[in-house]
C-alpha cells in the first residue's frame, strides 16, 4: 500500500519547523559555544553583543529561573556552561535578536578567556584515568575460565569501530511561544516529545502540564533527536519566556555538526575460542565505549551492547564487559542500532580472525554457530520462533552462495589488480526498549460524524512512514478506506507521557494503543448497528468494506450511516486507550530477563570489488532474506531495508569522524565529511520477504523493520576484507572500521 504522505515530500509540500508560520514578533536565537574542549572559564564579556544592533538580550547560566540541567538518566549535563567547560561547541551564552543574522553577527562580538586545560578524547585513555560515566557492566553464561582449556584454537584481537554523523535533512531546531497564563507551546524537531516537556518544564521551573510539545514531522532523526534535540528546544523555550516573545532556533549544518554527538566510536578487545568442528566454546569481549563528555544516552547504548553481543550465535561460554568513558567531546547518542551493530562488529571480526587462523572461510564459523530453537542467549531469555536458521538456509539457497563463492575465487584467479570479495552478515536483533517501563503507548482516535477519522498517539513520523502504519491500523479494525484518516501532530496535550519513537518500538507500541483505542469504538458501533437494524446478536456484526453485514451477509447500512446514526443515539465515537508489552523484565543485579518483546532475524550477501592499485572499491550487491513476520506495508519496509542497509555500509566504509589531540571536529562540513550517495550505493539491493508463521507481539505479526537492516552494512566491511586478502594473503589485518579507501589502501601496502 502506498504511503499517502509520498506526495506530499516529493512535491515539497510536507512542512518541517523552517517551514511553520511564525507569530508576528518572532526573535530569533544564536549560540555562543565553547572555543576549547576542556577548560575553566576566567572571564566572560557579553556587553559589545548586548549593544550589537538588532539584539535583544543575551542570556547565560546564571539568568536560568529552574535548574541548569538537561540530562536524562544521569543529571550530569547542563545546559550552559557557567564555570567549567567540557567539549568544544558546548553552549555558553544564546544570543537573541530580531533576526537570525543580527544574532550570529553578535556572536563575534563576546569574548571569553578560558584556563584551557589538556583534554582526554580517547576511550582508553579515560578509562586508565577512571573517568567512567557509570560503574562497568559484565554479561555472562557459562564459565569461560573453564572453557578456554577445551579450546582447539583460541585467538585475541583488537576491533574499533567509529563515530557516525546522523546528518538528518532538518537540522536542530525549535520555536518556542509564551502563551496566556505562563503556558509554553514549543514545535520541535524531537523524537521524543515528553523528554522535551520535561526538561523545558525542569529549566523554567514550571509544571509539565504548562508546557505543551508539538511535533508535526521531522526531517529525519536515526536517534541523534531521541535525546539531542531537546537542549535546543530548552534553550529556545528559555529565551521565549526571558523575553517575552517566540524565539525561532534553528541550527545550521556546521553548527549542528559541531555541537551535537554522534554514534559511540568504540575500541574493543575480544578472545575467542573454537573446537576443530568450528563450534565457538567461548568468547570473552570488553568494550571500551566513548561516551563524550555527559552520559546522554550512553548508558543504555551501553546496555544494548551487551545484548548484542553474541548476535546471531549460540555461545555457551561467554563473558563481555562494558565501560562507558567520559571524554571531552560531545556527548555521544542514540543513533540506529543503538549499541547494538558495535557489539555485533565485534564478534564478526572475532569471527574473522579465528577463520584466518584455521585457514577456512568465516562463513563457515557463522553456519555453525546459529541459534537454534531454545538456546539461550546471554541474557537469560530464551530463544522460542527463532529464525536464525531460516533465513541463512533461505538465502543460502535463494541467493546460490556456493556458486557465488566459486565465481568470485575465479574471478580473482584470473584478474591480478581487481579482486572481489563476499561476507555474510545474519543479524538478530531484540525489539523493545530495554529499559522495560519506556515500553508502553497511548492513543487517542475520533470518529468524526460524517465516518472520518483522527488519530492522535506518540509516534513521531520522521521519514520511516509511521504515520502510515498508523492510518492502516484504523483502516484495518474498521475496514474503511485508508484516505478516511488522518494521523494529527504529535502533541503532549493529547497522548502524555509518551516514549520517544525509537528502538523499533514506535508501530508496535502506538499501534497496538491505536488498535486497542479502535476495538472500543467498535464494539460501540457493533451494539448500535444491531440495534439500528434489529437484530438479536451485536457479536454477528462485521464491518467489511464500509458495508455492514450481519451473519456474513451484506445490509444496507453503510459505515457512514452507522456512525450518523451512533452519534444521533448520543453514543461515544472517540476512545483513548493504553498498551503495555507484556511479559517483559529485566533484573540488572543479576542481568538476567526477558527484555524483549521478540526478536528480528536475517541473514544477508555482500559482494564487493575492490581496486587495488588505488584502493578503492565498490558494493556490487547486497542480497538479503529477512525475517519480516508478516509485513502490513511492503512499500514502507522495504525503503527501511534499503536505506538501512546503506545507511550500515556508510558507517562501516566512508563515514569517518576525525576529532584532533585538542578535541576539534575535523570532519565538520559536508566537503570533509563523505555520506553514501548515489555513486556509492550498490548496484543491486535485492530483500526478500521472509514471512514467519509463528505468532509475535508486533502490530498485526508486522515485525519493526527501523533498526535491523543497518547491522546488514557490517557485511561490507568484510567483504572488503575478502577482497584486500584475495590480493595480499599474508596480509595482517586490522579491524579497524571504517574501511576507508585510504585505509584499504594501505592495508594492502
Amino acid at each position: 500500500m502506498k504511503n499517502t504522505e509520498t506526495s506530499l515530500h516529493v512535491r515539497g509540500l510536507s512542512q518541517f519547523i523552517d517551514d511553520r508560520h511564525t507569530p508576528e514578533g518572532t526573535l530569533h536565537a544564536a549560540i555562543f559555544d565553547a572555543p576549547v574542549a576542556c577548560g575553566k572559564i576566567i572571564k566572560l564579556d557579553c556587553e559589545a553583543a548586548k549593544s550589537s544592533p538588532g539584539v535583544v538580550e543575551v542570556i547565560l547560566a546564571k539568568d536560568i529561573p529552574g535548574e541548569n540541567q538537561v540530562g536524562n538518566i544521569i543529571a550530569d549535563e547542563v545546559l550552559l556552561a557557567e564555570n567549567e567547560i567540557e567539549f568544544m561547541g558546548q553552549p555558553i551564552a544564546i544570543v537573541v535578536a530580531n533576526s537570525a543574522r543580527e544574532a550570529r553577527t553578535a556572536l563575534s562580538k563576546i569574548k571569553i578567556e578560558i584556563n584551557e586545560k589538556t583534554p582526554v578524547t580517547d576511550p582508553r585513555e579515560a578509562a586508565a584515568k577512571g573517568h567512567f560515566i557509570c560503574p562497568p557492566r559484565t554479561f555472562s553464561l557459562g564459565n569461560t575460565n573453564e572453557a578456554w582449556a577445551k579450546c582447539d584454537i583460541i585467538v585475541e584481537g583488537i576491533a574499533e569501530s567509529g563515530g557516525h554523523e546522523h546528518l538528518y535533512l532538518e537540522m536542530q531546531g525549535a520555536l518556542a511561544t509564551p502563551k496566556e497564563n505562563g503556558k509554553m507551546e514549543i514545535i520541535s524537531s524531537t523524537q521524543g516529545p515528553t523528554s522535551v516537556q520535561k526538561t523545558v518544564a525542569r529549566i523554567l521551573n514550571i509544571p509539565m502540564h504548562k508546557i505543551e510539545v508539538d511535533v508535526l514531522r521531522l526531517g529525519g532523526g536515526f536517534g541523534g533527536k531521541e535525546d539531542q534535540a531537546t537542549i535546543w528546544a530548552c534553550l529556545a523555550a528559555l529565551s521565549a519566556q526571558i523575553c517575552e516573545k517566540p524565539v525561532k532556533l534553528i541550527l545550521r549544518r556546521h553548527e549542528d555538526m559541531r555541537m551535537t554527538g554522534k554514534r559511540h566510536p568504540y575500541s574493543s578487545d575480544f578472545k575467542i575460542g573454537l573446537s576443530k568442528d568450528l563450534k565457538i566454546l567461548a568468547y570473552e569481549a570488553q568494550y571500551y565505549q566513548n561516551a563524550g563528555a555527559s552520559a546522554d544516552l550512553s548508558t543504555a547504548i551501553l546496555e544494548r551492547t551487551l545484548f548484542h553481543a553474541t548476535n546471531s550465535y549460540f555461545i555457551p561460554n561467554m563473558q563481555a564487559t562494558a565501560f562507558s568513558c567520559r571524554t571531552n567531546l560531545p556527548p555521544n547518542t542514540a543513533f540506529r542500532g543503538f549499541g547494538g551493530p558495535q557489539g555485533m562488529f565485534v564478534i564478526e571480526s572475532a569471527i574473522a580472525k579465528a577463520a584466518e587462523k584455521l585457514g577456512v572461510d568465516p562463513i563457515q564459523i557463522q553456519k555453525a554457530n546459529l541459534l537454534d530453537e531454545d538456546d539461550s542467549f546471554p541474557y537469560g531469555q530464551i530463544v522460542k520462533n527463532g529464525r536464525a536458521k531460516a533465513t541463512w538456509g533461505d538465502m543460502e539457497k535463494r541467493y546460490e552462495l556456493e556458486s557465488r563463492r566459486k565465481q568470485i575465487d575465479k574471478f580473482n584467479a584470473e584478474n591480478r589488480m581487481v579482486k572481489k570479495g563476499l561476507a555474510v552478515m545474519p543479524i538478530c536483533f531484540g525489539i523493545s526498549f530495554t529499559a522495560t517501563f519506556l515500553n508502553q503507548a497511548n492513543a487517542l482516535v475520533h470518529v468524526y460524524m460524517d465516518g472520518s477519522a483522527g488519530i492522535s498517539t506518540g509516534a513521531v513520523e520522521m521519514g520511516q512512514g509511521v504515520n502510515m502504519k498508523m492510518r492502516q491500523v484504523v483502516a484495518s479494525i474498521f475496514s474503511i478506506d485508508v484516505g478516511r484518516i488522518h494521523t494529527e501532530t504529535t502533541n503532549t496535550s493529547r497522548t502524555a507521557n509518551t516514549s520517544p519513537t525509537a528502538a523499533s518500538a514506535g508501530a508496535d507500541l502506538n499501534g497496538h494503543a491505536t488498535r486497542i483505542a479502535c476495538e472500543n469504538i467498535l464494539a460501540r458501533l457493533r451494539e448500535s448497528a444491531a440495534n439500528i437494524l434489529d437484530k438479536p446478536d451485536a457479536a454477528n456484526i462485521t464491518i467489511q468494506n464500509e458495508t455492514v453485514f450481519y451473519d456474513g451477509q451484506a445490509t444496507e447500512l453503510s459505515w457512514q450511516d452507522l456512525v450518523g446514526q451512533t452519534y444521533l443515539k448520543r453514543i461515544s465515537l472517540s476512545a483513548h486507550a493504553h498498551y503495555a508489552t507484556p511479559e517483559i523484565y529485566f533484573d540488572k543485579e543479576t542481568e538476567k530477563g526477558e527484555p524483549f518483546a521478540y526478536h528480528t532475524f536475517g541473514a544477508a550477501i555482500v559482494e564487493t570489488t575492490v581496486d587495488c592499485l588505488r584502493g578503492t572499491y565498490h558494493i556490487d550487491k547486497v542480497d538479503v532474506s529477512h525475517d519480516f513476520g508478516k509485513s502490513m506495508n511492503k512499500l514502507v519496509d522495504l525503503g527501511q531495508a534499503e536505506g538501512g542497509i546503506v545507511q550500515g555500509l556508510g558507517w562501516m566504509t566512508l563515514e569517518e569522524i576525525i576529532y584532533d589531540k585538542k578535541g576539534k571536529l575535523q570532519t565538520g562540513t559536508l566537503s570533509t565529511y563523505k555520506v553514501p550517495d548515489i555513486y556509492f550505493a550498490p548496484d543491486e539491493i535485492n530483500v526478500h520477504f521472509m514471512e514467519n508463521p509463528f505468532p509475535n507481539a508486533a502490530i498485526f505479526n508486522s515485525k519493526a523493520i527501523g533498526e535491523p537492516p543497518l547491522m546488514y552494512g557490517i557485511g561490507g566491511y568484510f567483504a572488503i576484507l575478502d577482497a584486500i586478502k584475495a590480493f595480499r594473503p599474508e596480509v595482517e589485518k586490522k579491524y579497524v572500521a571504517p574501511m576507508t579507501n585510504e585505509r584499504a589502501l594501505m592495508l594492502m601496502y
